[in-house]
């Protein structure tokens, strides 16, 4: 599925993909909100709460394999700033990738998602100015890798983990929401958005919906802003009984929580390619930005690889 994905990013071979991003820039900055900044803060935040929630810096293992820069000639060609920039609503967010490294991710689907966050991870670091944060489903030290800047360290830090164990999906969903929902019950208008995006290959193996119900009735409570949180699913791998269930997230929800007024925090992006096949520009927009642009969560999915 990905093996050609990281062509978006400026080729290391020669005749790779290249996206064309005009079209792409103008749809979506006509639905975008108003870039986030954050205003003086209304009520002092509780410290306590924001001790208990930070986990030490992130330090790279003194045994990590040795790894290239990732080419990002061409990301810089699309993350410029101004009206011409697809990706510039992501300065308003921190961005989190939660990394499924469940034993069925062996083998192919894990050299799938290394490729995936090879494209897609220079976007997201070119627009988030205190970096990025990577969670692991099973691995031990998941909450130490936050405020990443670099690609390379994205690459460096997926290359120390070996998948194996379950698909505890709604735990770590739990682990992340529940502190971010306590600062911004605190400090509404000072705590910057936050969106999540699951690289995952299955159905998990635990509750998921609860934590994505209760963040969503929590955010109603507080009428904190429709894009406050998104939740972005990214399927690698083809089994259909995993997409079904990602997109019953995205879709039913509601239904599931039985409140017909509960906001969409919810996107998926399901493998509809055949093999061999790679996101185009819209792909890799839905994935960045769909769980926080109620436009591009509504996108049809049978154009997203080509």
């Amino acid at each position: 599925m990905f093996n050609r994905i990281r062509n978006h990013m400026g080729s290391r071979k020669e005749g790779s993909a290249h996206v064309d991003t005009t079209n792409i820039a103008i749809k979506v900055q006509q639905d975008l909100p108003q870039q986030y900044v954050a205003p003086p803060t209304r009520r002092p935040a509780s410290t306590a709460n924001q001790s208990e929630d930070a986990p030490p810096a992130y330090t790279p293992a003194p045994n990590a394999a040795p790894i290239a820069q990732p080419s990002i000639a061409g990301a810089r060609s699309v993350t410029s700033s101004g009206a011409d920039d697809p990706y510039a609503f992501l300065c308003s967010f921190d961005t989190v990738f939660l990394i499924d490294d469940s034993g069925s991710m062996a083998g192919g689907r894990w050299r799938e998602t290394a490729d995936a966050l090879e494209t897609i991870t220079p976007i997201c670091t070119a627009h988030d100015a205190d970096g990025i944060d990577i969670f692991f489903l099973n691995h031990p030290d998941s909450s130490f890798h936050r405020n990443i800047t670099s690609a390379a360290t994205v690459r460096e830090v997926f290359q120390t983990v070996r998948p194996g164990g379950g698909t505890p999906t709604g735990q770590r969903l739990n682990q992340i929401l529940k502190p971010y929902l306590r600062r911004l019950e605190t400090n509404l208008d000072g705590t910057k958005p936050m969106n999540i995006i699951c690289i995952t290959d299955g159905e998990p193996s635990d509750d998921v919906e609860s934590p994505l119900i209760a963040a969503a009735k929590k955010l109603d409570k507080l009428d904190a802003p429709a894009w406050q949180i998104g939740v972005q699913f990214f399927q690698v791998g083809r089994d259909a009984e995993a997409k079904r269930h990602l997109q019953q997230l995205d879709d039913e929800l509601a239904d599931i929580a039985g409140d017909d007024e509960l906001r969409d925090i919810v996107d998926t992006v399901p493998f509809t390619g055949a093999e061999g096949t790679y996101l185009t520009g819209d792909g890799i927009l839905k994935v960045v930005l769909g769980a926080v642009n109620r436009r591009l969560d509504r996108k049809k999915t049978k154009n997203l690889h080509h």
